[in-house]
């Protein structure tokens, strides 16, 4: 009788790759399938352009009015306030050099005033220290300890040539959000009390899209901006809100598209895609602001247990959910990333 072997397969087993941990979801965030699916009928059917007068340009400017009335309807605002932009830079500086040669327009000689944080994106701030070149004053205001914002300093700091407040909604570094509506607050009432439509305040609500609520009446602002690709959608598309009645000049000339602010042939399918992200952004901004903090907390804990020299840098209540900053004492940033 035959001894029955137990045959054993040749076949090698292959190791299955490490999985990536992707963790700068600040800074870009990858398109969603249902975005990408959403934009790929105006990459090559619908491709006309939406400043033409014939049939096939027409749909297309209807599908970019729609996706406008959308945004619109996200930020409880009219869809004429809504003003399509190549993304957060481009908003950024739309706001503060716009306003500045709007200022100057019907204020010649003046001399206007900025106020801006100091932990602003660099849109921002290198934005204010080309216009210091220009003349303008500007005042960086400092945060405290925990990276956030005192209104009381914005209202010091006020003066009647003051033209634009700019502080960012949530910061893309140490995640601190800033007590938006208590500055806008001060804001209204410097301007009840002397009479004045200055300043205008704005706010890059880039990093606060997918987590906090952007409706702006409720935040008080005057100015809004954001990008898609911070919410899953295509890099090279976001808005700009601007509430009626505030006074912007364009920084770019051309066919007078939106509204005369922002010339040149729209990005139709960054534009498609930016409406689908935001739409699937808020479906989603709940649910995912409690899935996250639970996370973020329960790393940050382990983390102190660990290693518990670190610091954990910004506020650790009024924080987004999607972020963590540490510093290790004695350790370089440069090295500690590597």
């Amino acid at each position: 009788m035959k001894k029955r072997t137990k045959k054993h397969s040749t076949t090698s087993v292959k190791k299955s790759p490490s999985r990536k941990v992707y963790l700068d979801f600040a800074s870009a965030t990858p398109c969603d399938p249902r975005v990408i699916k959403a934009m790929n009928p105006f990459f090559s059917r619908n491709f006309a352009n939406p400043s033409a007068l014939h049939q096939d340009a027409l749909i297309v400017k209807k599908e970019i009015e729609r996706v406008r009335k959308g945004v619109a309807r996200v930020l409880s605002v009219l869809s004429r306030e809504i003003i399509f932009t190549s993304g957060g830079t481009e908003g950024d500086n739309l706001v503060i050099r716009g306003v500045f040669e709007a200022f100057l327009e019907n204020n010649p000689g003046k001399t206007p005033h900025i106020i801006v944080s100091a932990i602003e994106h660099s849109a921002v701030i290198e934005t204010c220290r080309a216009l210091e070149k220009k003349g303008v004053t500007v005042s960086y205001i400092p945060v405290n300890d925990h990276g956030i914002i005192n209104p009381k300093d914005v209202r010091d700091a006020i003066t009647p040539d003051t033209i634009v407040v700019s502080v960012m909604y949530a910061n893309n570094e140490v995640g601190t959000i800033q007590p938006i509506r208590e500055i806008a607050k001060e804001i209204r009432h410097f301007k009840k009390i002397n009479e004045s439509e200055y300043p205008y305040f704005h706010t890059d609500a880039a990093q606060a899209m997918n987590y906090l609520s952007v409706i702006i009446p409720q935040l008080g602002v005057d100015l809004l901006s954001f990008n898609a690709s911070k919410i899953y959608g295509p890099k090279g598309a976001g808005i700009l809100f601007k509430k009626t009645g505030v006074l912007l000049s364009p920084i770019q000339f051309g066919g007078g598209q939106e509204w005369g602010l922002r010339a040149g042939t729209e990005n139709v399918s960054g534009i498609i895609g930016l409406g689908e992200a935001l739409t699937i952004t808020e479906s989603m901004k709940y649910t995912e602001s409690v899935r996250l903090t639970k996370l973020r907390d329960y790393f940050i804990s382990k983390l102190l247990k660990k290693f518990p020299f670190i610091k954990i840098n910004g506020d650790q209540k009024n924080r987004l959910p999607n972020n963590i900053n540490i510093s290790v004492p004695n350790v370089s940033s440069e090295l500690l990333v590597i």
